[in-house]
C-alpha cells in the first residue's frame, strides 16, 4: 500500500468517520488527486457527493463545485460544516446572498479557509466572480447533475453550456463532471461540451441492493392500501408521487385525515409553501410527502423508507431516480408501484399532442415502463438490464429483494416458441417492431403488416394456438435474455443477435415465466419487504432520535446532519461513553464527536447508568432487559401513538390481554404515555377526577375504583387511567 493510499484512509476517517469507501470512490479520488479529468456516473445513493467533498478537504486551493439546485448547496453546505469547527470551510456562492456576506465567502476564500465553494451556474457567469475566482488558486471544477449540460438528457440547463468557456479563463484546473443517470449518448455529450475527452470515465453499478421492487395492481382501493402500507411502516419517512397536482392533494388531504401526518408538494405552490413543506420533512416534522416529481431533486435525505408511485411514471429513468431516493443510508427502502393499464393510455393520449419525434421517443419509453410492470422476472435484473448492466438474478447482491423473487410466477419450458419468435424476427428482415412482430406470429393484420405483404408469407400465423399476451411476455424474456435486441436509433425495431442466431442453431431450455394476470379487481395481498433493523435496544435508539431531533431543532439544521440512522443504531449497540469509543462509531469522525458528541455521551452514559447495563469490552450485543418481544413491539408502538386496538390486533391480543400486558410494563417501572389514546375516551376533567382519586388513595385495586364511581366509568378506561397514573406519578 503506498502512502497516499493510507494517507486517504486516514482522512476519510478523520473527516467522515468511515472506515473504508464505498464502490469507485477511492478510484475516483485518486484521479481527482492526481489532476486528472474525471467523469463520474454513480447512481442516487452511491456516495457521489464525497468523491469531490474528501479531495477538496485535503487539498491546497478552493474547489468549485457548481449545481443547478439551491436547496441541494444548501443542505451539503451544512454537512460539510457540521464535520469542521470551522463554519467558513463550506461556502455557498448564489443570488441569496447579501453584500456582507459575499465580502464574508470573497475573505474566507482568500484566506485559505474555505475548501469547497458552491456556485449555481449562473452565478460563474458573473463578471464579478469570475474575476475574484481568477485570483484565487482553485484545486478543480467538480460538475454535479453533469446532464443537465446535455441536449439528450432528462434535465436539459441551456446555462451550463457555457461552463467550459468560464473554467478554461480560471488556468489549468482539473474538471470533474459527476451525474446519477446517463445513456451512452448523454455520456458522450457530457464530455464533448466540456471539452474533456481525455477524462477518466467511471461508471459504478447501478444495483442497490437495500431496495425492495414491488408492483401491484392498482384498484379502487388503492387509498386504503396506502395508508395500511404506511401504519405499516408508521414514524419513517416517506415520498408518494402522483403524474397531478390535483392527485397530490387528494392524497394528502386523506392521508391527513388519516392520522398520517403528510404534506402536499408540487409547483403550483408558491415558493413560500413549498420551501416549508420540503424543510417539515427534512426536519422529521412530517413523515410523508406526496408530490409531483417537482420534489425529489436535491432531497439528501438519507432516511426516507419508502418510495410509492401512486401513478406509474413516464420513463424507466425517472423510476429509477425516483426510487432512488430511498434507503441512501443503506438501511431498508421499499420501493412501491401501483399500475394499471388505464394509466398508460392516459399518458399515450397526453403524447399524442406532441410532436412526432417526440411522440416516438415517449412511446418507446413508456413501453419500457410497461414491460417492468408486468414482467414476472426479477425486476432487479430487468432494471440493471435497461442501464446496459448484467445482474445475475440467483447469486446477486440483493437478489431476493423484489416481488417477483420472492413470490415466483409458474415458470414452463418454451424453447420451440422461442425458436418460433426468433425465426419470424429473421424471416421479416428485422422491419417490425414489438407488436408488428407479434401480430404476424397471432395472424392478424394492420396497414404495415399488409404494405410489407407478411401476411402472405407462410409463417404468417404460425403461433396462433398462444394469444398475443403470450408472446408479448415471451418477448419481453427472450429480449432481456439477449437473444434479441432493441434498436434505440430507429425506435423499437426488434433485431436478432449473435445469441439468437446461434440459439435457432441449437435450441437449449428456455424457461419462461407464466405473467402476472392484471385484472383491475384483484387486490393483491400485502408484501411487507421490511426487514428488522437489527437495532439493539430500541428504547436507548428512541432517545437518541429524541436528543438528535432536539440538537437540530436548536442548531436549525436537519436531524441527518448531526447523526446518520446508521450511526445511532451503532451507538445503541455499542453503548460509547467516551470521545474515543464514539469516533468507534459508524459515520462518526473526530470532527462529529467534538461537534455534537458530548450531549449524546451524557445520554448513553447515563442511560447505561440507569439500566445497570454490562459494558463488556467486546461490546456484545446487549438486550434491552424487556423480556417478551410483545413488550418491546407495545413500548414502541405505544411511543409512535399507535392506536391500542391495532396494537392488540397486530399481535393477536385481546384487549383485556393488551391492557395486562401494559400494566406489567408501567409495573416493572417502563414509562408509557397513552394519554393519545385517553383523549378519545374522556375529557380532562373527567381524567383530572380520576388522577385525583388514585392519588387520595391508599389502594390501586380498580374493584374499589369501581365501587368509588358507582358505574361512571367502565372497567377499561379506569385500568387504563390506572396505567396512566402509575407511569406519571411512579415512574
Amino acid at each position: 500500500m503506498n502512502s497516499n493510499e493510507i494517507d486517504i484512509h486516514k482522512e476519510l476517517k478523520k473527516y467522515f468517520g468511515f472506515n473504508q469507501f464505498k464502490g469507485l470512490q477511492e478510484q475516483v479520488i485518486k484521479s481527482i488527486l492526481n489532476k486528472e479529468n474525471t467523469f463520474v456516473i454513480m447512481p442516487t445513493g452511491g456516495g457521489k457527493s464525497l468523491c469531490y467533498q474528501l479531495p477538496a478537504l485535503i487539498q491546497e486551493g478552493t474547489a468549485i463545485v457548481v449545481s443547478p439546485l439551491i436547496a441541494l448547496m444548501k443542505n451539503q453546505v451544512d454537512a460539510i460544516r457540521s464535520l469542521s469547527s470551522e463554519n467558513g470551510i463550506a461556502h455557498v456562492l448564489n443570488s441569496s446572498l447579501t453584500k456582507i456576506e459575499i465580502t464574508q465567502v470573497k475573505t474566507d476564500i482568500s484566506s485559505g479557509l474555505t475548501k469547497l465553494l458552491y456556485v449555481a451556474p449562473e452565478s460563474l457567469n458573473k463578471e464579478e466572480y469570475a474575476n475574484f475566482l481568477q485570483t484565487v488558486p482553485i484545486s478543480f471544477v467538480a460538475i454535479d447533475e453533469a446532464h443537465c449540460i446535455s441536449e439528450w438528457g432528462h434535465d436539459f440547463r441551456p446555462e451550463y453550456r457555457n461552463l467550459k468557456n468560464i473554467i478554461k479563463q480560471l488556468g489549468d484546473v482539473p474538471i470533474i463532471g459527476l451525474t446519477a443517470t446517463a445513456t451512452p449518448k448523454v455520456q458522450e455529450d457530457i464530455l464533448k461540451n466540456l471539452d474533456t475527452a481525455d477524462a477518466t470515465t467511471y461508471k459504478a453499478s447501478f444495483n442497490r441492493p437495500n431496495l425492495y421492487y414491488e408492483v401491484r395492481t392498482k384498484t379502487k382501493n388503492i387509498e386504503s392500501d396506502i395508508i395500511r402500507f404506511i401504519k405499516q411502516h408508521k414514524g419513517k419517512s416517506g415520498i408518494i408521487y402522483c403524474l397531478s397536482r390535483k392527485k397530490v392533494e387528494a392524497i394528502a388531504e386523506v392521508l391527513q385525515v388519516n392520522g398520517i401526518s403528510a404534506v402536499p408538494y408540487h409547483a403550483g405552490l408558491d415558493a413560500k409553501t413549498r420551501a416549508k413543506h420540503q424543510d417539515m420533512f427534512l426536519m422529521e416534522d412530517v413523515d410523508v410527502v406526496v408530490a409531483t416529481i417537482a420534489f425529489g431533486m436535491g432531497i439528501d435525505k438519507p432516511d426516507v423508507r419508502f418510495v410509492i408511485h401512486h401513478d406509474i411514471p413516464k420513463s424507466l429513468e425517472s423510476y429509477y431516480q425516483e426510487t432512488g431516493r430511498a434507503g441512501r443510508d443503506g438501511g431498508e427502502g421499499h420501493c412501491l408501484a401501483y399500475y394499471s393499464y388505464k394509466d398508460v393510455e392516459k399518458l399515450e393520449k397526453f403524447l399524442s399532442g406532441k410532436p412526432v419525434a417526440e411522440q416516438e421517443i415517449g412511446f418507446a419509453l413508456l413501453q419500457e415502463v410497461v414491460a417492468y410492470a408486468e414482467t414476472s422476472m426479477s425486476r432487479r435484473k430487468f432494471l440493471l438490464h435497461y442501464f446496459g448492466e448484467e445482474f445475475d438474478s440467483e447469486t446477486g447482491d440483493g437478489a431476493d429483494m423484489d416481488d417477483n423473487v420472492r413470490n415466483p410466477k409458474v415458470k414452463i419450458e418454451a424453447q420451440k416458441q422461442v425458436v418460433k419468435l426468433l425465426e419470424v424476427v429473421r424471416d421479416t428482415k428485422h422491419i417490425y417492431k414489438s407488436k408488428e412482430v407479434v401480430f404476424t406470429l397471432i395472424g392478424r393484420v394492420n396497414a404495415m403488416i399488409k404494405a410489407h405483404r407478411t401476411d402472405v408469407q407462410s409463417f404468417f400465423g404460425c403461433g396462433v394456438d398462444h394469444d398475443e399476451k403470450f408472446w408479448m411476455a415471451l418477448l419481453r424474456q427472450v429480449l432481456v435474455d439477449g437473444l434479441l435486441s432493441k434498436d434505440i436509433e430507429t425506435y423499437g425495431i426488434v433485431k436478432i443477435t449473435k445469441k439468437g442466431v446461434d440459439f435457432i442453431k441449437s435450441p437449449s431450455s428456455f424457461m419462461m415465466s407464466e405473467d402476472h394476470e392484471y385484472n383491475e379487481s384483484e387486490d393483491e395481498a400485502i408484501i411487507t419487504a421490511s426487514k428488522s433493523t437489527g437495532v439493539a435496544d430500541e428504547t436507548l435508539m428512541t432517545m437518541l432520535r429524541d436528543l438528535r431531533k432536539k440538537v437540530a431543532k436548536r442548531l436549525g439544521v436537519p436531524p441527518f446532519v448531526v447523526f446518520q440512522d446508521p450511526s445511532l443504531e451503532d451507538m445503541a449497540f455499542k453503548y460509547p461513553i467516551s470521545s474515543e469509543e464514539l469516533t468507534n462509531i459508524h459515520g462518526v469522525g473526530e470532527g462529529k464527536a467534538k461537534k455534537y458528541g458530548k450531549e449524546f455521551l451524557e445520554l448513553i452514559s447515563r442511560y447505561v447508568d440507569d439500566n445497570d447495563i454490562v459494558r463488556p469490552d467486546d461490546l456484545v450485543v446487549k438486550s434491552t432487559g424487556v423480556n417478551s418481544v410483545n413488550k418491546l413491539y407495545i413500548i414502541q408502538n405505544i411511543d409512535r401513538k399507535l392506536p391500542l386496538d391495532d396494537i392488540a390486533s397486530s399481535k393477536g391480543l385481546t384487549m383485556e390481554a393488551l391492557i395486562s400486558e401494559m400494566e406489567q410494563i408501567v409495573n416493572s417501572g417502563t414509562k408509557l404515555n397513552i394519554k393519545y389514546w385517553l383523549d378519545e375516551m374522556l375529557d380532562e376533567d373527567q381524567q383530572e377526577e380520576i388522577h385525583d382519586y388514585f392519588m387520595e388513595s391508599h389502594s390501586d385495586n380498580i374493584e374499589e375504583a369501581l365501587k368509588e364511581f358507582e358505574g361512571e366509568y367502565d372497567l377499561e378506561e379506569l385500568r387504563l387511567m390506572r396505567i396512566k397514573f402509575i407511569s406519571e406519578v411512579a415512574n
